[in-house]
């Protein structure tokens, strides 16, 4: 099979399985907004969640996979199998020590932890003290979930991608059993959502073990932190802990401020803040995860064309579906959230409220797109330190452009600000590659943007047709769902239309080839 039409292949078999996760996703959402709504019990859930979500993204599918990755890459590429077996049980006896020892900080810290990620609950005893109560049952999926991305790193770098990629499904079915079934039983619904966190992390975990063992390559956990290999990885990890998160860093900073503002805003960034991770989550994240051991196998050959190719390849994709992306999130914000969320308990009010955040999150979706990208670029030659600087760089701008537009826009403004940060950061990735001539880009890219230019043009005529000629309001819950069922069919087959008829084919989106 040729590199081009296994990264084509591996990246659909994740974005497939991603697809069914972020179904069922919605489906989870869905259940929350109709068993929940929107309020304080909500806000104080999502805090606790966020916590040590975060810390997963931050330290698991942040740094440490993008620096195991490579190294792994390496002992593969260049050491034996008794190496890289006694590498890899090093690394997991390593990383479940520190794990095991914040997960118990973390417990202990819990009414802290609150406090700093949301100071604004202080001023709400009951809303303080469920979120605490909350992250005491949600914090040991940090465990669970770091694990997990530790087993799928090693399943990605052998071309195993299917089990990590469907992974996340456990979560959500998980956490719609927990709201349907086991909320109505408990005398604080909403607490059924934290142990449907902490059931679903060791659900995530458990099904990695037979994969791991058909390649032999179940650990045996050992300590080793003076061996070469998890040395580099920690090397590799601490500037890294900044410069892969910086959107995560972002988001944190977003409830930080949020926490002050009214009852819901919380929760409206966070139903909006979902439906931007679905095309990023489904596309973006997927091609990072493709194409990370693909670049990384690059640079161990000092392959440097194939790993311009390589980036080329996936920049090119990115644009092709973040574009239509940015654009239908954009103008469908409101009928989505409607269709989706709008009942008894999450009012029109709330549509409105969180249908701004979504736009303003959606104008970053293509510069989430592009980081995420991007950054493999540096992290395959094992540079960690480039995306640490221009990260500090996006933080400081986002930091800055929370606190002055959170006074124009409240939620609104928190989530343009990251936009418009993520932005900043993506441009400075991208100029580096081009000035180290990591990247240097292959004929066409005008040509091609130009195609893709004008097939959002007709793309966006349809969609603004469908707030003229579609009463959203006036539909029931069924009838949203299938307008906009309808609406989203038409507008991606004029876009897709749009590009065959100005001479874009799929050839031109093969590795390595040039689009005239």
């Amino acid at each position: 099979m040729s590199v081009s039409r296994f990264l084509i292949r591996s990246t659909a078999i994740v974005s497939g399985m991603t697809l069914v996760s972020r179904i069922l996703g919605f489906v989870r959402d869905m259940i929350f907004a109709r068993v929940f709504g929107a309020d304080s019990g909500t806000d104080a859930f999502f805090v606790a969640f966020k916590i040590p979500n975060f810390l997963r993204r931050l330290f698991a599918e942040g740094a440490f996979s993008q620096a195991f990755v490579p190294v792994l890459s390496d002992y593969r590429e260049k050491g034996t199998r008794e190496a890289l077996k006694d590498f890899i049980d090093r690394t997991a006896g390593s990383l479940a020590l520190i794990l095991i020892a914040v997960t118990a900080v973390g417990v202990i810290a819990a009414p802290l932890l609150i406090w700093l990620f949301a100071p604004g609950f202080a001023w709400n005893g009951t809303r303080y003290e469920l979120s605490v109560e909350m992250l005491r049952i949600t914090f040991p999926y940090l465990f669970f979930i770091s694990s997990t991305a530790f087993a799928g790193s090693v399943l990605n770098v052998f071309g195993r991608f299917a089990l990590p990629a469907v992974t996340p499904v456990l979560l959500n079915i998980s956490l719609i059993v927990a709201a349907s079934w086991l909320a109505p039983r408990m005398d604080e619904p909403v607490l059924a959502l934290a142990w449907g966190v902490f059931v679903a992390g060791a659900l995530q975990l458990a099904i990695q073990f037979p994969a791991l063992q058909r390649l032999g390559l179940l650990p045996r956990l050992k300590t080793g932190f003076h061996d070469p290999g998890v040395r580099r990885i920690v090397g590799l990890m601490v500037p890294g802990i900044f410069g892969v998160s910086v959107t995560q860093i972002n988001l944190l900073f977003n409830t930080l401020i949020a926490s002050f503002l009214v009852s819901g805003s919380i929760s409206w960034l966070y139903y909006s803040d979902r439906l931007v991770e679905f095309p990023l989550g489904l596309f973006a994240i997927a091609l990072a995860t493709v194409i990370l051991p693909a670049l990384s196998k690059n640079h161990v050959q000092n392959d440097r064309g194939s790993f311009s190719e390589s980036l080329d390849w996936g920049l090119r994709w990115v644009v092709l579906i973040g574009l239509p992306a940015t654009l239908g999130l954009f103008i469908l914000a409101e009928p989505v959230l409607a269709a989706l969320f709008q009942n008894d308990e999450f009012s029109r009010t709330d549509v409105v409220m969180a249908g701004k955040s979504l736009k303003a999150y959606s104008i970053g979706l293509l510069a989430f797109m592009l980081v995420k990208v991007l950054v493999p670029g540096f992290s395959s030659r094992q540079d960690m330190k480039t995306p640490v600087r221009y990260g500090v760089y996006s933080v400081l701008a986002n930091l800055a452009l929370s606190v002055g537009l959170v006074f124009w826009w409240a939620h609104a403004g928190l989530a343009l600000a990251t936009s418009l940060a993520a932005f900043l950061n993506a441009f400075l990735l991208l100029r580096k590659l081009l000035q180290d001539r990591a990247f240097v880009p292959m004929a066409g890219w005008c040509s091609f943007a130009g195609r893709v230019f004008i097939a959002n043009i007709a793309l966006g005529a349809v969609l603004c047709s469908s707030l003229h000629f579609t009463d959203w309001s006036a539909r029931n819950a069924i009838g949203r769902l299938a307008d906009l069922g309808l609406w989203m069919a038409a507008g991606g087959g004029v876009y897709v239309a749009a590009l065959l008829l100005s001479g874009l084919r799929t050839s031109h989106l093969a590795l390595g080839k040039t689009i005239h």
